[in-house]
């Protein structure tokens, strides 16, 4: 399965593909979306488009995107919704099914722990796909969430297998969460 792992912004939109085969992960193609100065309707013009570009040369399966973060400047908050919402539409134009992920989802499933800082992912992402270098904070970041959904598909594939058993004893499973 080919997975797209997006890291949406504004000015540079990270993504990342990976190949996943059993519980192999290999490294495909990561790199970034650049946008000029441009207005914000031209700037989500390029997102759009580049996604696009991107889905067309490397025809993922699936994809994943990082979900916004609430910031402290609810202006930046909404730009960046804006250019996330660019993304969405290019990859769900193309037929892709779509899944969302925190950054705390992401570190937690490539560092192993949530508070993780952008230099441990790229460490971690550098080692999981064994390349040669460290990615771009921006491509290591859209790896990262490719690789978050790579790990939670098992996970979902084996709590859908167990949940009849877990419904027996009371508990369901919730948003990815066993509840009781």
């Amino acid at each position: 399965m080919r997975i797209l792992g997006i890291d949406p912004g504004l000015r540079t939109t990270g993504f990342g593909l990976i190949e996943k085969t059993g519980h192999h992960l290999r490294y495909v193609a990561s790199g970034t979306i650049q946008t000029k100065e441009d207005s914000l309707p031209e700037r989500l013009k390029t997102i759009l488009q580049g996604v696009g570009e991107v889905i067309r040369t490397y025809q993922p399966d699936c994809a994943a995107i990082e979900k916004v973060f609430v910031n402290v400047n609810p202006q930046s908050t909404l730009l960046l919704g804006q250019a996330r919402g660019a993304a969405i539409c290019a990859l769900v134009s193309a037929n892709l099914s779509v899944a969302e992920y925190t950054a705390l989802q992401v570190k937690q499933g490539v560092v192993g722990k949530g508070r993780a800082d952008k230099t441990q992912v790229q460490d971690m992402v550098q080692r999981l796909l064994s390349l040669s270098g460290k990615p771009g904070s921006d491509a290591a970041d859209a790896l990262g969430v490719a690789i978050c959904h790579a790990h939670s598909g098992d996970t979902l594939a084996t709590l859908s297998q167990i949940a009849p058993e877990l419904a027996r004893k009371g508990l369901r499973v919730k948003g990815g969460r066993l509840i009781g």
